[in-house]
C-alpha cells in the first residue's frame, strides 16, 4: 500500500528502530551477569503488567478470530517473542555486541521465504540478486576469519540468525493476525503468550528467577525503550509508511547498533567484517527499492493492516 507523502511516518519507523538499537547498553551488561532467559523473562514481565488494562478486551478479540489466528498469535508471542529473544540474548554471551545486532538485517530475506511457503506469496526470480550478495555478507560479518570458522564463532552467528529467523516467521504470521485483530491486541497477546513460555525456558534451563538489585533498572529499561516503546511506535509508523520505505528507515537499527557497540561497548570488527556488514544493508536496501515496483519481490502488507513484527532489542 502506497500512502500519501504528506501523511508517511516514515521517520516514526526510523526512530523505533533506532530504539532497537540501542538495546545493547542494557542487554549487553546484563547478558554478562543474568542467564539469558531470565533477562528474556523480565522483559515479558514488566510490559505485561502495564499493559493488563488491554488484557481482556484482546483475549476476547482472539476468541473470535478463529483457530488459524490463535495458532498464528501463540507461534508470535512463544516463539518470534520470547524463544527469538532469548537466542538473541544468548548471542551476547559468546559474540561480540555488534555482530548479533547488525545479522538481524537477514530477517527481510527469511520473510519472504517463509511468506513464499507460508502464505503463498509470489517470489520475483531476482530475489537470488538480493539474497545471496547478503547472505554472503553475513557470513563474512559474522567471521573474523571466513575461511576458518571456529566452534564458539559458530555458534555465536547461529544463535543471531535464529533469532533473526523466529523474527521473520513473526512478520508473516503476525500479517494473519493483523487482519483479524488491531495493533494494539497483537501487540498484548505477543507478550501475554510470551510470558508464560519465557517463564518455562527459565525453568527447564535451571536459570532461576533472582535478580539482583543493580540489575532491576537495566531490566525495567530493556523492557520499556526498546521493548513496549520502540514496538508501539513502530507499528503507529508502520500504518502510514510505505513497506519499502519502512524498511529503508529500519537501516537505523544496525547502523545504531554499530555505533553503539563500537563507541559505548567497546567492541570492535575487522575490516572485513564491516565490509561484510556493508553488504548486508546494501543488498537489503535495494531489495527493498524493488519492492516499489509493479513485481515486488517481498512480504507487503494488506491494506489497512499492520504487520505485527516483534522488535530487535
Amino acid at each position: 500500500m502506497v500512502q500519501a507523502r504528506g501523511a508517511d511516518r516514515m521517520w516514526a519507523v526510523a526512530v523505533a528502530a533506532g530504539l532497537w538499537g540501542t538495546s545493547a547498553l542494557m542487554r549487553d551488561p546484563l547478558a554478562q551477569v543474568l542467564p539469558a532467559s531470565t533477562i528474556v523473562f523480565y522483559e515479558h514481565a514488566v510490559v505485561v503488567v502495564l499493559l493488563l488494562p488491554w488484557l481482556l478486551p484482546a483475549l476476547r478479540a482472539l476468541a473470535a478470530s478463529g483457530p488459524a489466528v490463535i495458532a498464528a498469535v501463540a507461534v508470535v508471542g512463544g516463539g518470534s517473542s520470547a524463544l527469538a529473544t532469548t537466542l538473541f540474548t544468548l548471542a551476547f554471551t559468546v559474540a561480540d555486541p555488534i555482530t548479533p545486532q547488525v545479522l538481524q538485517k537477514l530477517q527481510p530475506v527469511f520473510a519472504i521465504v517463509l511468506a513464499v511457503v507460508l502464505l503463498g506469496e509470489r517470489l520475483a526470480p531476482r530475489f537470488g540478486l538480493y539474497a545471496l550478495p547478503a547472505l554472503a555478507g553475513a557470513w563474512v560479518l559474522a567471521f573474523a576469519d571466513p575461511l576458518s570458522v571456529s566452534v564458539s564463532d559458530a555458534r555465536g552467528a547461529a544463535l543471531a540468525v535464529g533469532a533473526a529467523l523466529l523474527w521473520a516467521a513473526g512478520t508473516v504470521l503476525g500479517r494473519l493476525a493483523g487482519a483479524r485483530l488491531s495493533f494494539l491486541h497483537v501487540t498484548v497477546l505477543r507478550f501475554t503468550f510470551g510470558l508464560p513460555v519465557a517463564l518455562a525456558i527459565t525453568l527447564v534451563s535451571g536459570a532461576g528467577l533472582s535478580v539482583g538489585a543493580a540489575q532491576l533498572p537495566r531490566l525495567v529499561l530493556l523492557a520499556l525503550i526498546p521493548g513496549l516503546l520502540a514496538l508501539t511506535l513502530y507499528y503507529w509508523g508502520l500504518r502510514r509508511t510505505a513497506a519499502s520505505r519502512a524498511t529503508l528507515a529500519e537501516l537505523a537499527f544496525p547502523l545504531v547498533s554499530a555505533v553503539v557497540g563500537a563507541v559505548l561497548l567497546g567492541g570492535s570488527l575487522e575490516w572485513s567484517q564491516w565490509a561484510g556488514g556493508a553488504v548486508v544493508l546494501t543488498a537489503v536496501t535495494l531489495m527493498a527499492l524493488s519492492r516499489t515496483g509493479p513485481r515486488p519481490s517481498g512480504v507487503r502488507v494488506p491494506e489497512d493492516t499492520p504487520a505485527a513484527r516483534p522488535p530487535v532489542h
